[in-house]
């Protein structure tokens, strides 16, 4: 998310023969951007993306993976590693704080959560605001009153910052709870708000991938015959409608982890590439041909709901 560096003039007249071709390929070559910069994309790859982003951490645990009886989890950031994949983070940023450090090791990886995120910032994934306590913002209205969901989300900013080196550009509400006044009050404060509401655009539409109902005890509302099987049926149906283009929401828990490890390489074999939300949404900008324009793939990446209330008690941690 690290603003491109500014390329140096192409300098003297006896330089004009050289291809202007090569001259951009040098320029690309020499350009510096931080693990959270927006890549060069290709411009066969960008017809078909998806943003994977994943809600409620940090969890050391499912990041790095760990054994332990009923928590067993692979490593989340192993994983994306493998499989050249990029991802978006919205954390609950209550758990960057030292205070969460004893409740960030219950499930002891040998790190902190604020530690697992600045592993997830190193490995070149975006960090997100996912609020700061993340309280439901209807709930928080009543108890507090708009001022205070307001400062919230800036509080979770300025946790965020000093690991990535900017602020958050996108805000995930928990439980997508939000209403017009809030939201014209938030996005004038400089964020982009994620929502899957039917008035956006489909590809602008967060993907609901309902993970959370396959955690903890009462699994009555797991999608069937497996998460897995939905997800594909709903990139399908998507696909139907001519959308080839979707931000999907997980969440940190180890059975997004093990149904990941089998999604990931099925998509890309049908051709999807993993980008982060900030490459996503510059390629998906609105008014743009389906795909993004020229120059924007030129600059982009190479090759390669929230849980409600009631639910996020019973995931683990």
């Amino acid at each position: 998310m690290a603003d491109h560096a500014a390329r140096k003039p192409i300098g003297p007249l006896r330089y004009a023969h050289i291809p202007l071709l090569l001259i951009l390929a040098i320029g690309s070559a020499a350009a510096q951007t931080s693990p959270g910069a927006a890549r060069p994309i290709d411009r066969t790859s960008a017809q078909k993306l998806i943003a994977l982003t994943f809600d409620d951490g940090p969890r050391p645990w499912v990041l790095k993976g760990n054994s332990e009886a009923g928590h067993a989890s692979a490593s989340l950031l192993d994983l994306l590693d493998r499989e050249g994949a990029k991802a978006t983070f919205f954390v609950m940023a209550w758990r960057l704080a030292p205070a969460a450090d004893q409740d960030c090791r219950k499930i002891d990886t040998g790190i902190t959560c604020r530690q697992a995120a600045e592993e997830e910032h190193r490995r070149g994934h975006e960090i997100e605001n996912h609020t700061y306590g993340h309280g439901n913002f209807r709930l928080m209205q009543k108890r507090y009153g708009e001022d205070w969901i307001l400062n919230d989300i800036d509080r979770a900013s300025r946790t965020i910052q000093p690991i990535t080196g900017a602020k958050p550009q996108y805000l995930r509400p928990p439980d997508w709870e939000i209403w017009p006044e809030l939201a014209q009050r938030i996005e004038a404060r400089g964020y982009h708000i994620m929502s899957k509401s039917t008035t956006l655009p489909p590809f602008r539409r967060d993907v609901d991938s309902e993970d959370y109902f396959c955690a903890g005890k009462d699994l009555s509302k797991c999608p069937q015959p497996s998460l897995h099987d939905y997800v594909l049926r709903t990139i399908e149906q998507r696909e139907r409608k001519g959308v080839f283009g979707h931000i999907l929401v997980f969440h940190e828990i180890p059975n997004s982890v093990d149904v990941l490890s089998r999604l990931i390489p099925e998509l890309k074999k049908r051709g999807y590439k993993f980008v982060t939300l900030a490459e996503y949404m510059e390629v998906e900008k609105p008014g743009l041909p389906r795909g993004g324009d020229p120059e924007t793939l030129g600059r982009l990446v190479m090759e390669r709901d929230c849980v409600p209330a009631a639910v996020e008690s019973s995931l683990p941690l």
